[in-house]
């Protein structure tokens, strides 16, 4: 039972990231119009160098959310008793660095072992969307 239980979080996990995280990559897009067509070139202009910046910033600014989401999660299981401990194993988990699970609950392992191929897929989501802009930017 305990197997379907962490499964079914994780599902639930890996639905509300991806929504939070696709909503968060129009939400950059349409506030920095991204998506308008720019009437000059920009290559090296101080501009695009601000748009790329301000892109990667609110980037981050969205793992750090989504991460935020997950350490809430396991504090309110009790994997955690506090939110900087859970911070430090989701942002490690997220990042798939690999951090030893001392300490981790084993009821709730597999979320926090899943909760890096979460993050790996939301990294290389927003990889792809930086570089599609970084690109369209810089081509214009």
């Amino acid at each position: 039972m305990q197997l379907f239980v962490q499964l079914a979080v994780t599902a639930v996990i890996s639905v509300l990231l991806t929504v939070v995280h696709g909503a968060g990559v129009v939400g950059i897009s349409r506030v920095l119009r991204l998506d308008l067509p720019r009437r000059r070139r920009r290559r090296f202009h101080a501009d695009t160098v601000a748009i790329l910046t301000t892109v990667a910033l609110m980037l981050f600014g969205l793992h750090v959310l989504e991460i935020a989401l997950i350490a809430a999660f396991y504090v309110a299981v009790g994997a955690f008793a506090g939110f900087e401990e859970a911070l430090f194993f989701s942002a490690s988990a997220y990042a798939t660095l690999a951090q030893p699970e001392h300490g981790f609950p084993v009821e709730w392992r597999l979320v926090g072992a899943m909760e890096g191929l979460i993050g790996f897929l939301m990294i290389g989501w927003s990889t792809a969307f930086f570089v599609t802009d970084m690109n369209r930017l810089l081509r214009e």
